[in-house]
């Protein structure tokens, strides 16, 4: 039984705690995350906590899924590229901020999760999300430039070929640091080129995988 009590709860706890946006909050409110989890779990689906995918997957914690979108700081109409679709939750709370004249390509490098989030996105009506099997960390050139990018595992860095991806004033966020303890860290680059660095606390995220991951 899905708990919409809990998912209330939530709303109220982040409302008292964090300074999510209301259009973040909205996202939240209208994306059904049980959508988003294996059948045998959708009771839990608003725990907050990870829950398991397949692989070693896992589809985040909700407020780790809020803060990293408010980091985002998302505005309607922008193109936004995601490295590691997973369930396709992220994914779809992005999708719905930027809105139908907003575009989201995501990409996934485990065939059987690329089918789950084209199946759960397309359940939820988002249409203006892309799903490929990719390896995301070199970007997707003939898509680029991006207003935002976000990645949603851990990186020993910002991969160059993203960083070269994004827009002047652009926003990336994403987990950095070793495979066993990364911070969140939000890059935004100036119109020299430069990354401004924000460091936003220490965070656990599943290893990337490809070129620029810690397993291939």
């Amino acid at each position: 039984m899905i708990s919409l009590e809990q998912k209330n709860e939530l709303l109220k706890f982040w409302k008292e705690n964090f300074g999510f946006r209301e259009i973040e909050l909205n996202a939240f409110r209208d994306i059904p995350r049980e959508d988003f989890v294996h059948r045998e779990l959708k009771s839990r689906a608003y725990d907050d906590t990870p829950l398991p995918l397949l692989r070693g997957k896992t589809i985040s914690q909700p407020t780790t899924v809020m803060i990293m979108t408010s980091l985002l700081e998302l505005q309607p109409g922008e193109k936004v590229f995601e490295v590691g679709t997973g369930s396709g939750y992220q994914a779809a709370i992005i999708a719905r901020i930027v809105g139908s004249m907003g575009k989201v390509i995501s990409t996934e490098i485990i065939p059987e999760l690329v089918h789950f989030a084209r199946e759960n996105l397309k359940k939820s009506g988002m249409r203006n999300v892309f799903v490929l099997e990719d390896d995301g960390s070199n970007g997707m050139p003939n898509e680029a430039p991006f207003d935002k990018i976000i990645i949603t595992s851990a990186c020993r860095e910002f991969p160059k070929p993203l960083l070269e991806q994004l827009k002047p004033d652009g926003i990336i966020v994403g987990p950095v640091g070793s495979q066993n303890e990364q911070e969140m860290v939000r890059g935004i680059r100036d119109k020299s080129g430069k990354l401004q660095l924000e460091f936003f606390g220490p965070f656990l995220f599943t290893p990337m995988y490809g070129k620029y991951g810690f397993e291939v």
